[in-house]
C-alpha cells in the first residue's frame, strides 16, 4: 500500500520532474527567482524594522515632551486657587468640589490635542486592592474620567497603573485605546500611554494619563510595507526576466549544437551551426563547425577507403576464381594419380588438394562478407522447422565428432520449432556453432538445445571444453579472431565463420550471443523471431546455461538454506531423497531483453575461480 501511494503521488509529478531535469534554463531562472526573493524578503524585514523603530522613537520623544508639559500644567492648576474661591481659599482647600475640577482639567488638557492625544484621570489605587492584598481599594477620586469617549479603565493597562501607584515618576507603555459604547462601533487603536501620579486641589493623589494614538505611524508603516512589497515584486520579476534572457542567450546555442550533434550522429554530416557575432558563443560555434567539417571529411575518406577495400576484396575474389579453377583441375589430376608417385610426392598432392579446398572456402567467405558490407545480402525467408536444419548440421558434423571422440546430443526436439527464416543461412550459422563446439570441446559432449516461446525461437549450442576468458565473448565474432593464435585449425577454418554467422543473424532481425567461463565451456545462442519483421523481446533459452558454475553455486546455496530450515543435510531433503535437478530447458519467456543485447553483444563471461579443481565437474576441462 505504501508503494502504491508513493506511485500515485509521484505519477503526476513525473512530467514536472522530467522538465526540471532536462531544462537548464528553467533551473537557472527558478534559482534566480528564489535567491532574489530571499534577498528582497531579508531587505524588507530590515527596512521595516528600521522604519518602525524610527517612527516609534520619534513618537515616544514627542509624547514624553507633550505629557511632561501636561503634567506640569495639571499640577500647577491644582496648586493655584481659583478666582472665585476668594483670597482666603488657599488655606482652606478641603471640601472643595474635586470631581468638578477634575472634569474641567481633563477637558482643558485634551482640548489642546485635537485628536493628537486623549487624557484620562483615574483615582489613586483604582483597579487594585489595598496593602497586602486585603481591604477595599483606596479611592482618592470618585470614578474615572477621560476625553473623547475613551474607556480609561480598559485603555490603561493594569501594569502601568501599578507602576504609577507604587512609584513616583513618569511611566509609559504601549497599549490600545478602547472606546465606550457612546463612541459607536469605533475600533480599538494602538497607542502609547504615558502616566504620572499627581495631587488634586484637595491634596489627594490621582493618576493622570496621556494616550497618544499610533494610527498615523501605523499608516506610515503600512505604506512603507506596501511600497517595499510592490518594489520587491517588481525586482524579483525583473531579475527573473533578466536571468531568463541571459540564460537564453547561452542555452539557445547549446541546444542548437546538441540538435546538430544528434543530426550529425544520425549521418547528416552537412549540418552546421549558424554563427553570428564574435563572442565566446560565436567562437564555440565556429569551432563546432570546423570539427563537423573535419569529421565529415575524415568520414568521407574512410567511406571511400572502405568502398575501395570492399571493391578490392570483391574483385580479387572474382579474379582469383579463374586461376583457382585451373589450379584445381591440375591438382585433381595430380591427386588422382598420387598412387603412382613416391610417398613424399603423394603426400604433397594430398596437402595441395586440402589447401585448395580451404582456399576455395576462404574465397567464398570473402565474397559473402563483401555482400554484407555492400548491403547486397538478400533474405529468402520461408516457414521452416529448425529441427530439420539441426539434423542436417549434426549429420554433416558427425565425422569430425567421431574423430574427436565427441557425442552430440539434442534436447527440445520433441515439438516442432517453426520460424520464418532462410534455411541456407540458418544452417550455415548452426554449422559454424556445432563445428566450433566439437573442435574446442576437448572430446566432451556437445548439447544442442531447441526451444520456442512467445514470438521467438532459439537454438543453443553448449560445449564443456576450454571455454572463454573474460572479454573474449564479445571479440569472438570479430573477423579472423582466434582465442589462441598458436592453436592449429584442424578443420581448415577461415576465421570468418562467426563473423558471417552474426551477419546472418542480424539479417533475420535476430541475436547471436556468446557466454563462457574459463575451463567450464561455452554456449552460443541463436535467437530468431518466429515471424519475419517481428521485434524480439527476449529469448526462450537463457544465455547462461543451467549447469554453469555460478548456477550450481546458487542452487547449492538455496539447498543449504532449505536444509538449514528443516535440519536436514544440505544435499538431501527431509525424506533423505536426493534433490531433483533443475530442468535443462526453459520454456517460459524471460524478462524482456536488455537493449544492449545486440548480436554479438550482451555476452557474459564468468571469471575463473581461485580453486580450479571444481572446473573438472560435469565434464569441464582445462583452459583454452
Amino acid at each position: 500500500m505504501l508503494r502504491l501511494c508513493v506511485r500515485l503521488v509521484r505519477r503526476p509529478l513525473l512530467p514536472a520532474v522530467r522538465l526540471w531535469r532536462r531544462n537548464i534554463q528553467l533551473r537557472v531562472v527558478a534559482a534566480t527567482l528564489l535567491m532574489s526573493l530571499a534577498v528582497v524578503l531579508a531587505l524588507g524585514f530590515v527596512v521595516v524594522a528600521s522604519v518602525s523603530k524610527g517612527l516609534l522613537d520619534a513618537k515616544e520623544e514627542a509624547a514624553q515632551s507633550q505629557a511632561a508639559g501636561g503634567f506640569a500644567v495639571a499640577q500647577e492648576k491644582a496648586n493655584t486657587p481659583s478666582a472665585v474661591d476668594g483670597p482666603d481659599a488657599t488655606d482652606n482647600k478641603v471640601g472643595r468640589d474635586a470631581s468638578t475640577w477634575m472634569n474641567s482639567l481633563v477637558k482643558q488638557l485634551a482640548s489642546g490635542g485635537q485628536t493628537a492625544f486623549e487624557v484620562a484621570a483615574l483615582g489613586a489605587g483604582t483597579g487594585e486592592q489595598g496593602q497586602g492584598g486585603q481591604g477595599p481599594a483606596v479611592q482618592g477620586v470618585k470614578g474615572a474620567r477621560a476625553s473623547g469617549n475613551v474607556d480609561p479603565t480598559a485603555s490603561v493597562p493594569i501594569e502601568l497603573r501599578r507602576a504609577v501607584n507604587h512609584t513616583t515618576g513618569t511611566f509609559k507603555t504601549f497599549s490600545e485605546i478602547r472606546y465606550t459604547a457612546g463612541a459607536g462601533e469605533k475600533a480599538p487603536e494602538p497607542a502609547l500611554v504615558v502616566g504620572k501620579r499627581l495631587t488634586d486641589i484637595n491634596g489627594d493623589p490621582y493618576d493622570l494619563y496621556y494616550l497618544f494614538p499610533l494610527t498615523q505611524e501605523e499608516e506610515s508603516l503600512n505604506l512603507v510595507k506596501s511600497t517595499l512589497a510592490t518594489a520587491g515584486l517588481f525586482v524579483v520579476v525583473l531579475l527573473s526576466a533578466i536571468a531568463w534572457l541571459v540564460v537564453r542567450q547561452v542555452v539557445t546555442p547549446v541546444r542548437m549544437a546538441a540538435g546538430i550533434a544528434e543530426r550529425l550522429s544520425a549521418g547528416r554530416l552537412q549540418e552546421r551551426m549558424k554563427v553570428t557575432g564574435e563572442d565566446d558563443i560565436a567562437r564555440l560555434g565556429e569551432a563546432f563547425n570546423r570539427m563537423a567539417q573535419n569529421l565529415q571529411h575524415k568520414i568521407q575518406q574512410l567511406e571511400e577507403l572502405s568502398r575501395m577495400q570492399r571493391r578490392f576484396v570483391s574483385d580479387v575474389s572474382h579474379e582469383l576464381r579463374t586461376p583457382l579453377t585451373t589450379v584445381r583441375m591440375a591438382a585433381d589430376v595430380i591427386h588422382d594419380a598420387r598412387v603412382d608417385f613416391d610417398p613424399i610426392t603423394a603426400r604433397s598432392a594430398e596437402l595441395l588438394a586440402g589447401q585448395l579446398d580451404r582456399f576455395e572456402s576462404l574465397l567464398a567467405d570473402l565474397l559473402e562478407i563483401s555482400r554484407f558490407d555492400a548491403g547486397a545480402a538478400a533474405l529468402e525467408a520461408e516457414p521452416i522447422d529448425l529441427r530439420d536444419v539441426v539434423r542436417r548440421v549434426i549429420d554433416g558434423a558427425e565425422p569430425l565428432a567421431e574423430h574427436k571422440g565427441t557425442r552430440i546430443r539434442v534436447l527440445g526436439d520433441t515439438q516442432p520449432v517453426i520460424a520464418e527464416a532462410d534455411s541456407r543461412r540458418v544452417e550455415r550459422v548452426l554449422r559454424n556453432l556445432v563445428v566450433n563446439a566439437v573442435e574446442h570441446g576437448e572430446g566432451r559432449d556437445v548439447v544442442v538445445r531447441l526451444a520456442s516461446a512467445g514470438g521467438a525461437v532459439a537454438v543453443a549450442v553448449r560445449d564443456y571444453g576450454v571455454g572463454l576468458k573474460p572479454g573474449e565473448a564479445t571479440r569472438v565474432f570479430n573477423r579472423f579472431w582466434r582465442a589462441d593464435p598458436a592453436r592449429a585449425r584442424t578443420t581448415g577454418g577461415t576465421g570468418l565463420g562467426l563473423s558471417i554467422a552474426v551477419e546472418d543473424a542480424r539479417l533475420h532481425g535476430g541475436w547471436l550471443q556468446a557466454w563462457g567461463e574459463p575451463g567450464g565451456g561455452s554456449q552460443f545462442r541463436l535467437t530468431l523471431p518466429r515471424t519475419a519483421d517481428e521485434p524480439l523481446r527476449g529469448s526462450p533459452i537463457p544465455l547462461e546455461p543451467e549447469d554453469s558454475r555460478g548456477n550450481r553455486a546458487r542452487a547449492a546455496a538455496e539447498a543449504a538454506q532449505g536444509a538449514a530450515g528443516t535440519g536436514a543435510h544440505p544435499a538431501e531433503r527431509p525424506d533423505r531423497s536426493p534433490i531433483p535437478p533443475r530442468p535443462a530447458v526453459t520454456t517460459a519467456m524471460p524478462v524482456p531483453a536488455d537493449p544492449t543485447a545486440l548480436p554479438g553483444n550482451g555476452a557474459r563471461v564468468v571469471a575463473r575461480p581461485a580453486d580450479q579443481g571444481a572446473a573438472q565437474e560435469d565434464g569441464s576441462g582445462g583452459g583454452r
